[in-house]
């Protein structure tokens, strides 16, 4: 037990280090090419935060931990509203001022009932996985055209046009940490989902449980981490439209990617449990980013609070289902 603990929290502090100097490279070597900073901010750096997430699903996929692989985005997804929203409207309250990000909200709770029509009969087809890359795609394609406006006066714009600037960096160095984060993210997703898988099986707990709490949580950390900086920097647009941006990226390419991998059975609990409460948190998310009738939706601290309160309960639920 001690080596799979072992590996499991080496392989988190590798995961979190390796993307965070992934998106970085990622995102300069962008800005080197001439894309523009709300393109970065839409595309670059909220998918880039999503790649421990498509890692480790895709290498569960492919090892046989389908559990593990849709636990991992689901809960992810839950992970970021409930538990990063919720922290950093606690430091921070979160006002949304982009109409960027608002408009991404919408896609966000489609994609979310997509989501069930994929998996209400219980399995995730090749089909039903190519067909979620493809809207995939299509999302990919109408952000890109969002983020090729020129659309200075927008917020996320400018938040993503300080941050390039407080991180600059030569092209070369940008590729060195491209390639380096790229590595790691490979290595540490291997070491978190061997760890994962034995220590389910060692306390005969399913892969999903696993995949929903521990695996979540530690994918979902360069999440935290972004979200609460950008939050400190007076920077919401930016920490909510990473949040939309990996969520999109969860549901649609971390989940088709590991069904075209390996078309798999889908445990009753997530169609009872988990996605309905990761339609609940995105309908909530929907409506703070367009409350009170003003011109700036707000997430204040008690709705913070809140979502805390939901994390910590779901928590505590999936943990009393597994020692009781």
């Amino acid at each position: 037990m001690a080596l799979p603990l072992l590996m499991i929290v080496l392989g988190l502090i590798i995961l979190v280090w390796s993307a965070d100097i992934f998106v970085e490279g990622a995102a300069a070597i962008a800005n080197h090419l001439g894309m523009s900073p709300l393109l970065i901010g839409m595309v670059v750096v909220g998918f880039g935060t999503s790649a421990p997430e498509l890692s480790v699903s895709a290498l569960s996929a492919l090892q046989g931990n389908p559990g593990i692989a849709l636990g991992n985005a689901y809960g992810s997804n839950i992970t970021n509203i409930a538990l990063i929203l919720g922290v950093t409207a606690l430091i921070s309250p979160i006002t949304v001022h982009s109409q960027v990000v608002k408009k991404e909200l919408p896609i966000l709770f489609s994609v979310t009932l997509l989501a069930i029509g994929q998996l209400h009969d219980g399995h995730l087809s090749r089909m039903d996985a190519v067909m979620e890359l493809v809207v995939f795609i299509a999302v990919m394609a109408w952000m890109t055209f969002q983020g090729m406006k020129k659309n200075s006066a927008d917020e996320l714009e400018q938040e993503m046009e300080a941050e390039l600037e407080a991180h600059a960096m030569s092209l070369y160095q940008a590729s060195i940490w491209l390639i380096a984060g790229l590595i790691f993210l490979v290595i540490s997703s291997r070491m978190l989902v061997w760890g994962a898988v034995t220590i389910a099986q060692d306390l005969g707990v399913s892969d999903l449980i696993i995949g929903l709490t521990i695996v979540a949580i530690g994918t979902s950390l360069p999440e935290l981490a972004s979200s609460i900086a950008a939050a400190r920097k007076g920077e919401h647009d930016l920490a909510v439209g990473n949040i939309i941006g990996s969520n999109l990226f969860n549901t649609l390419a971390v989940v088709g990617l590991a069904g075209v991998i390996q078309p798999m059975a889908i445990p009753a609990e997530i169609i009872s449990r988990d996605w309905p409460l990761m339609a609940i948190l995105t309908l909530g998310l929907f409506a703070m980013g367009y409350a009170r009738n003003c011109e700036n939706g707000i997430i204040n601290r008690l709705e913070g609070g809140i979502l805390l309160a939901v994390y910590a309960g779901y928590t505590i639920y999936l943990i009393n289902s597994v020692v009781s």
